[in-house]
Protein backbone atom coordinates (compact mmCIF):
# COMPACT_ATOMS: atom_id res chain seq x y z
CA UNK A 1 0.00 0.00 0.00
CA UNK A 2 1.39 3.40 -1.30
CA UNK A 3 1.74 6.22 1.69
CA UNK A 4 0.69 9.63 1.07
CA UNK A 5 1.32 12.49 3.62
CA UNK A 6 -2.15 14.66 2.53
CA UNK A 7 -4.96 13.60 -0.32
CA UNK A 8 -6.96 15.80 -1.77
CA UNK A 9 -9.72 15.00 -3.20
CA UNK A 10 -10.95 16.75 -5.99
CA UNK A 11 -9.05 18.64 -8.75
CA UNK A 12 -11.35 22.07 -9.14
CA UNK A 13 -10.35 25.10 -8.71
CA UNK A 14 -10.82 24.58 -4.65
CA UNK A 15 -8.92 21.21 -4.61
CA UNK A 16 -6.11 22.74 -6.55
CA UNK A 17 -5.57 25.65 -4.63
CA UNK A 18 -5.53 23.88 -1.60
CA UNK A 19 -3.16 20.91 -3.05
CA UNK A 20 -0.84 23.98 -3.73
CA UNK A 21 -1.46 25.82 -0.71
CA UNK A 22 -0.44 22.27 1.38
CA UNK A 23 2.64 21.46 -0.96
CA UNK A 24 3.96 25.09 -0.90
CA UNK A 25 3.81 24.42 2.97
CA UNK A 26 6.11 21.27 2.71
CA UNK A 27 3.06 18.84 2.58
CA UNK A 28 3.37 15.91 0.03
CA UNK A 29 0.30 16.33 -1.60
CA UNK A 30 -1.30 13.92 -3.82
CA UNK A 31 -4.68 15.21 -5.83
CA UNK A 32 -7.12 12.81 -7.39
CA UNK A 33 -9.77 13.33 -9.77
CA UNK A 34 -12.91 11.18 -10.95
CA UNK A 35 -12.94 13.08 -14.39
CA UNK A 36 -10.19 13.07 -17.23
CA UNK A 37 -8.90 16.20 -16.54
CA UNK A 38 -8.69 19.23 -13.88
CA UNK A 39 -11.86 21.55 -13.05
CA UNK A 40 -14.65 19.51 -15.27
CA UNK A 41 -17.52 20.01 -12.84
CA UNK A 42 -18.08 23.08 -10.84
CA UNK A 43 -15.46 25.07 -11.99
CA UNK A 44 -15.72 25.03 -15.14
CA UNK A 45 -19.54 25.61 -15.70
CA UNK A 46 -19.95 29.09 -13.92
CA UNK A 47 -19.86 32.79 -14.13
CA UNK A 48 -15.96 33.11 -13.52
CA UNK A 49 -16.76 36.26 -11.96
CA UNK A 50 -14.30 37.73 -9.23
CA UNK A 51 -16.98 38.37 -6.95
CA UNK A 52 -16.45 41.65 -4.29
CA UNK A 53 -18.50 39.86 -1.12
CA UNK A 54 -21.41 42.15 -1.24
CA UNK A 55 -24.53 40.18 -0.18
CA UNK A 56 -23.44 37.37 2.46
CA UNK A 57 -23.92 37.73 5.80
CA UNK A 58 -21.79 39.65 7.89
CA UNK A 59 -19.67 37.46 10.00
CA UNK A 60 -20.19 34.08 7.19
CA UNK A 61 -17.75 32.35 6.16
CA UNK A 62 -18.65 33.39 2.24
CA UNK A 63 -18.24 36.90 3.29
CA UNK A 64 -14.77 36.57 5.13
CA UNK A 65 -13.23 34.16 2.68
CA UNK A 66 -14.71 35.80 -0.39
CA UNK A 67 -13.35 39.74 0.81
CA UNK A 68 -9.91 37.52 1.51
CA UNK A 69 -9.91 35.51 -1.27
CA UNK A 70 -10.69 38.56 -3.49
CA UNK A 71 -7.68 40.51 -2.51
CA UNK A 72 -5.78 37.34 -2.90
CA UNK A 73 -6.70 36.42 -6.44
CA UNK A 74 -6.80 39.71 -7.99
CA UNK A 75 -2.68 39.48 -6.92
CA UNK A 76 -2.64 35.97 -8.10
CA UNK A 77 -3.74 36.65 -11.17
CA UNK A 78 -1.03 39.55 -11.73
CA UNK A 79 1.56 37.72 -10.39
CA UNK A 80 1.00 34.56 -12.34
CA UNK A 81 -0.23 36.27 -15.49
CA UNK A 82 -3.56 34.92 -15.57
CA UNK A 83 -6.35 36.94 -17.79
CA UNK A 84 -8.54 38.55 -15.99
CA UNK A 85 -10.08 42.23 -15.70
CA UNK A 86 -11.77 44.12 -13.27
CA UNK A 87 -14.71 45.18 -15.46
CA UNK A 88 -17.04 46.31 -12.32
CA UNK A 89 -20.79 45.59 -11.52
CA UNK A 90 -23.76 47.45 -11.60
CA UNK A 91 -26.52 46.11 -9.53
CA UNK A 92 -29.77 47.69 -10.96
CA UNK A 93 -33.17 48.31 -9.24
CA UNK A 94 -36.39 48.61 -10.91
CA UNK A 95 -39.24 48.61 -8.07
CA UNK A 96 -39.85 50.79 -5.44
CA UNK A 97 -38.82 48.03 -2.96
CA UNK A 98 -36.23 47.61 -4.66
CA UNK A 99 -34.68 50.72 -4.80
CA UNK A 100 -35.15 51.09 -1.26
CA UNK A 101 -33.30 47.64 -0.49
CA UNK A 102 -29.98 49.16 -2.42
CA UNK A 103 -29.19 50.81 1.21
CA UNK A 104 -29.21 47.55 2.52
CA UNK A 105 -27.26 45.91 0.18
CA UNK A 106 -24.51 48.71 0.58
CA UNK A 107 -24.44 48.66 4.39
CA UNK A 108 -24.17 44.59 4.41
CA UNK A 109 -20.94 45.41 2.10
CA UNK A 110 -19.43 47.85 3.94
CA UNK A 111 -20.20 45.59 7.08
CA UNK A 112 -18.00 42.78 4.75
CA UNK A 113 -15.32 44.86 4.49
CA UNK A 114 -16.48 46.01 0.49
CA UNK A 115 -15.36 49.84 1.11
CA UNK A 116 -16.05 50.79 -2.82
CA UNK A 117 -19.89 50.75 -3.34
CA UNK A 118 -21.20 53.61 -4.76
CA UNK A 119 -24.81 54.76 -5.04
CA UNK A 120 -25.94 55.49 -8.62
CA UNK A 121 -28.87 57.69 -10.52
CA UNK A 122 -30.76 56.00 -12.85
CA UNK A 123 -28.94 58.98 -15.09
CA UNK A 124 -25.40 57.91 -13.76
CA UNK A 125 -25.80 54.63 -14.29
CA UNK A 126 -27.14 55.44 -17.76
CA UNK A 127 -24.32 57.39 -18.72
CA UNK A 128 -22.07 54.39 -17.80
CA UNK A 129 -24.71 52.02 -20.20
CA UNK A 130 -26.50 53.95 -22.25
CA UNK A 131 -28.82 49.98 -22.71
CA UNK A 132 -29.01 50.08 -19.94
CA UNK A 133 -32.93 51.06 -17.73
CA UNK A 134 -33.03 51.48 -14.09
CA UNK A 135 -34.11 53.66 -11.41
CA UNK A 136 -31.09 53.39 -9.49
CA UNK A 137 -28.04 50.99 -9.49
CA UNK A 138 -24.96 50.28 -7.33
CA UNK A 139 -21.44 50.88 -8.48
CA UNK A 140 -19.40 47.92 -7.49
CA UNK A 141 -15.57 48.69 -8.67
CA UNK A 142 -13.54 45.95 -7.14
CA UNK A 143 -16.05 42.82 -8.96
CA UNK A 144 -14.18 41.37 -12.01
CA UNK A 145 -13.83 38.27 -14.29
CA UNK A 146 -11.35 35.74 -14.91
CA UNK A 147 -9.96 33.08 -17.14
CA UNK A 148 -11.32 30.38 -14.62
CA UNK A 149 -9.25 27.38 -16.41
CA UNK A 150 -6.18 29.39 -17.12
CA UNK A 151 -6.26 29.98 -12.92
CA UNK A 152 -6.44 26.24 -12.63
CA UNK A 153 -3.67 25.53 -15.09
CA UNK A 154 -1.47 28.03 -13.06
CA UNK A 155 -2.93 26.36 -9.31
CA UNK A 156 -1.83 23.12 -10.28
CA UNK A 157 1.22 24.18 -12.11
CA UNK A 158 2.43 25.79 -8.69
CA UNK A 159 1.52 22.39 -7.12
CA UNK A 160 3.72 20.13 -9.43
CA UNK A 161 6.49 22.60 -8.84
CA UNK A 162 6.21 22.37 -5.28
CA UNK A 163 6.47 18.62 -5.42
CA UNK A 164 2.44 17.93 -5.42
CA UNK A 165 1.04 15.43 -8.10
CA UNK A 166 -2.32 15.03 -9.94
CA UNK A 167 -3.82 12.10 -10.80
CA UNK A 168 -6.96 12.08 -12.80
CA UNK A 169 -9.25 8.64 -13.41
CA UNK A 170 -8.81 8.40 -10.09
CA UNK A 171 -11.95 8.36 -8.25
CA UNK A 172 -12.05 7.69 -4.50
CA UNK A 173 -14.55 4.45 -3.71
CA UNK A 174 -13.75 3.38 0.00
CA UNK A 175 -12.56 5.25 2.87
CA UNK A 176 -11.71 4.11 6.28
CA UNK A 177 -10.49 6.11 9.08
CA UNK A 178 -7.52 3.89 10.14
CA UNK A 179 -5.00 4.17 13.20
CA UNK A 180 -3.04 7.70 12.30
CA UNK A 181 -4.80 8.30 8.80
CA UNK A 182 -7.13 7.26 6.14
CA UNK A 183 -7.25 4.20 4.39
CA UNK A 184 -8.25 4.91 0.46
CA UNK A 185 -9.47 2.75 -2.24
CA UNK A 186 -9.87 3.88 -6.01
CA UNK A 187 -12.70 2.14 -7.96
CA UNK A 188 -8.97 0.69 -10.34
CA UNK A 189 -8.34 -1.24 -6.88
CA UNK A 190 -5.43 1.15 -5.98
CA UNK A 191 -4.60 1.41 -2.04
CA UNK A 192 -3.18 4.46 -0.33
CA UNK A 193 -2.59 5.05 3.02
CA UNK A 194 -2.65 9.15 3.95
CA UNK A 195 -1.81 10.87 7.33
CA UNK A 196 -4.38 14.02 5.89
CA UNK A 197 -7.64 14.07 3.87
CA UNK A 198 -8.90 16.51 2.45
CA UNK A 199 -12.88 16.23 1.06
CA UNK A 200 -12.40 19.27 -2.19
CA UNK A 201 -15.29 16.91 -4.09
CA UNK A 202 -17.43 19.68 -4.82
CA UNK A 203 -20.85 18.29 -6.12
CA UNK A 204 -19.83 14.74 -4.65
CA UNK A 205 -18.67 16.08 -1.47
CA UNK A 206 -21.42 14.94 1.01
CA UNK A 207 -21.98 11.57 -0.44
CA UNK A 208 -18.25 10.90 -0.42
CA UNK A 209 -18.48 11.92 3.17
CA UNK A 210 -20.89 9.75 3.64
CA UNK A 211 -19.07 6.42 2.49
CA UNK A 212 -16.15 7.18 4.80
CA UNK A 213 -15.84 4.69 7.93
CA UNK A 214 -15.17 6.38 10.98
CA UNK A 215 -16.97 9.28 10.04
CA UNK A 216 -19.79 10.42 12.35
CA UNK A 217 -22.64 10.37 9.65
CA UNK A 218 -24.76 13.01 11.76
CA UNK A 219 -22.31 15.53 10.61
CA UNK A 220 -22.77 15.21 7.03
CA UNK A 221 -25.28 17.51 5.20
CA UNK A 222 -27.66 16.02 2.74
CA UNK A 223 -26.74 17.21 -0.67
CA UNK A 224 -28.62 19.65 -2.79
CA UNK A 225 -28.13 20.63 -6.34
CA UNK A 226 -29.31 23.46 -7.49
CA UNK A 227 -29.09 24.05 -11.51
CA UNK A 228 -27.78 26.74 -13.46
CA UNK A 229 -28.71 27.58 -16.95
CA UNK A 230 -27.34 29.98 -19.47
CA UNK A 231 -27.98 31.66 -22.79
CA UNK A 232 -25.58 33.58 -24.69
CA UNK A 233 -25.97 36.39 -26.94
CA UNK A 234 -26.19 35.43 -31.16
CA UNK A 235 -24.35 37.98 -31.84
CA UNK A 236 -21.24 37.89 -29.77
CA UNK A 237 -20.11 41.10 -28.21
CA UNK A 238 -21.99 42.35 -25.13
CA UNK A 239 -23.45 46.05 -25.04
CA UNK A 240 -22.41 46.38 -21.80
CA UNK A 241 -18.83 46.93 -20.45
CA UNK A 242 -20.29 46.18 -16.73
CA UNK A 243 -21.71 43.10 -15.42
CA UNK A 244 -25.02 43.60 -15.18
CA UNK A 245 -26.87 41.78 -11.75
CA UNK A 246 -30.93 42.65 -10.84
CA UNK A 247 -31.33 43.93 -7.33
CA UNK A 248 -32.93 41.18 -5.50
CA UNK A 249 -36.42 42.10 -3.44
CA UNK A 250 -35.83 42.67 -0.16
CA UNK A 251 -36.08 39.53 2.44
CA UNK A 252 -36.38 37.41 -1.05
CA UNK A 253 -34.85 34.08 -0.61
CA UNK A 254 -32.90 33.60 -3.83
CA UNK A 255 -31.07 30.40 -4.65
CA UNK A 256 -28.72 32.44 -6.88
CA UNK A 257 -28.24 36.65 -7.76
CA UNK A 258 -31.45 36.36 -10.48
CA UNK A 259 -30.76 36.43 -14.51
CA UNK A 260 -27.57 38.42 -14.61
CA UNK A 261 -25.25 39.65 -17.59
CA UNK A 262 -21.93 38.65 -17.40
CA UNK A 263 -19.23 38.66 -19.96
CA UNK A 264 -15.67 37.29 -21.05
CA UNK A 265 -12.36 38.23 -21.49
CA UNK A 266 -12.89 38.53 -25.06
CA UNK A 267 -16.27 40.53 -24.47
CA UNK A 268 -18.63 37.85 -25.33
CA UNK A 269 -22.62 38.15 -23.42
CA UNK A 270 -23.85 35.18 -21.34
CA UNK A 271 -27.17 35.83 -19.21
CA UNK A 272 -28.00 33.47 -16.03
CA UNK A 273 -27.96 31.29 -14.27
CA UNK A 274 -31.43 30.48 -13.43
CA UNK A 275 -32.25 28.03 -10.63
CA UNK A 276 -33.41 24.55 -10.81
CA UNK A 277 -33.77 22.46 -8.36
CA UNK A 278 -33.20 18.66 -9.85
CA UNK A 279 -32.03 15.36 -8.48
CA UNK A 280 -28.79 14.34 -10.56
CA UNK A 281 -25.94 16.55 -10.21
CA UNK A 282 -24.95 14.92 -14.06
CA UNK A 283 -28.37 16.90 -15.05
CA UNK A 284 -26.73 19.66 -17.53
CA UNK A 285 -28.85 19.82 -20.48
CA UNK A 286 -30.02 23.55 -21.09
CA UNK A 287 -33.92 23.58 -21.77
CA UNK A 288 -34.47 26.14 -24.79
CA UNK A 289 -37.55 26.12 -23.68
CA UNK A 290 -36.85 28.53 -20.59
CA UNK A 291 -35.13 31.19 -23.29
CA UNK A 292 -38.72 33.07 -22.52
CA UNK A 293 -37.76 33.71 -18.65
CA UNK A 294 -34.64 34.89 -19.53
CA UNK A 295 -36.43 37.31 -22.31
CA UNK A 296 -38.43 38.70 -19.64
CA UNK A 297 -36.11 38.97 -17.16
CA UNK A 298 -33.64 40.45 -19.11
CA UNK A 299 -35.85 43.05 -20.78
CA UNK A 300 -36.33 44.42 -17.24
CA UNK A 301 -32.53 46.13 -17.45
CA UNK A 302 -31.62 45.69 -21.38
CA UNK A 303 -35.19 46.44 -23.31
CA UNK A 304 -33.14 46.89 -26.53
CA UNK A 305 -33.02 43.00 -26.50
CA UNK A 306 -34.17 41.81 -29.72
CA UNK A 307 -36.17 38.85 -30.69
CA UNK A 308 -34.16 35.47 -31.46
CA UNK A 309 -31.15 36.92 -29.98
CA UNK A 310 -30.77 34.13 -27.20
CA UNK A 311 -29.42 30.98 -28.23
CA UNK A 312 -28.83 27.91 -24.76
CA UNK A 313 -25.38 28.07 -23.93
CA UNK A 314 -24.79 25.59 -21.04
CA UNK A 315 -25.57 24.97 -17.86
CA UNK A 316 -23.95 24.21 -13.89
CA UNK A 317 -24.75 23.09 -10.97
CA UNK A 318 -24.46 24.41 -7.20
CA UNK A 319 -22.97 22.27 -4.82
CA UNK A 320 -25.87 23.33 -2.64
CA UNK A 321 -26.18 22.19 1.22
CA UNK A 322 -29.84 24.32 1.81
CA UNK A 323 -33.09 23.09 -0.02
CA UNK A 324 -35.55 25.24 -2.09
CA UNK A 325 -37.84 26.87 1.30
CA UNK A 326 -34.39 27.46 3.28
CA UNK A 327 -32.11 30.50 3.30
CA UNK A 328 -28.58 29.59 1.76
CA UNK A 329 -26.28 27.88 3.79
CA UNK A 330 -22.49 28.93 4.66
CA UNK A 331 -19.85 27.49 3.78
CA UNK A 332 -19.09 24.59 5.36
CA UNK A 333 -15.01 23.63 6.29
CA UNK A 334 -15.35 21.03 9.09
CA UNK A 335 -12.09 20.13 10.79
CA UNK A 336 -11.07 18.03 13.30
CA UNK A 337 -12.68 20.23 15.65
CA UNK A 338 -15.60 19.99 14.13
CA UNK A 339 -15.90 16.03 14.17
CA UNK A 340 -13.24 14.59 16.03
CA UNK A 341 -11.44 12.88 13.11
CA UNK A 342 -7.41 14.22 12.90
CA UNK A 343 -6.00 15.34 9.96
CA UNK A 344 -9.62 15.00 8.00
CA UNK A 345 -10.86 18.46 6.24
CA UNK A 346 -14.38 18.14 4.92
CA UNK A 347 -15.56 21.03 2.85
CA UNK A 348 -19.26 21.06 1.96
CA UNK A 349 -21.56 23.61 0.08
CA UNK A 350 -18.62 25.34 -1.19
CA UNK A 351 -20.62 27.12 -4.48
CA UNK A 352 -20.13 30.69 -5.13
CA UNK A 353 -18.45 32.87 -4.23
CA UNK A 354 -15.88 29.68 -4.42
CA UNK A 355 -13.81 30.26 -6.60
CA UNK A 356 -13.25 34.03 -5.81
CA UNK A 357 -12.62 32.60 -2.27
CA UNK A 358 -10.13 29.51 -3.57
CA UNK A 359 -7.25 30.70 -2.07
CA UNK A 360 -8.51 32.29 1.10
CA UNK A 361 -10.15 28.55 1.33
CA UNK A 362 -6.99 26.86 1.04
CA UNK A 363 -5.26 29.29 3.52
CA UNK A 364 -8.02 28.31 6.36
CA UNK A 365 -7.69 23.79 5.59
CA UNK A 366 -3.46 24.58 5.97
CA UNK A 367 -4.18 26.05 9.23
CA UNK A 368 -6.64 23.26 10.07
CA UNK A 369 -3.78 20.84 8.94
CA UNK A 370 -1.46 22.30 10.44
Amino acid sequence: MEQVDVVVIGAGVVGLAVGRALALAGRDVLVLERERAIGMGTSSRNSEVIHAGIYYPSGSLKARLCVQGRSLLYAYCAERGVAHRRCGKLIVAHTPSQVAGLSGIADKARANGVEDMRRLTAGQAQALEPELRCEAALLSPSTGIVDSHGLMLSLQGDLENAGGMVVCHSEVDAIEVCGGGFRLRTTDGTELHAKGLVNAAGLHACNLAGQMQGLSQALVPRPWFAKGSYFTLSSGRSPFGHLIYPAPEPDHHLAGLGVHLTIDLGGQAKFGPDVQWVSDPDDLDVDAGRAELFYAEVRRYWPALPDGALQPGYAGMRPKISGPQEQSADFRIDGPAAHGVPGLVNLFGIESPGLTSSLAIAQEVVGLLR
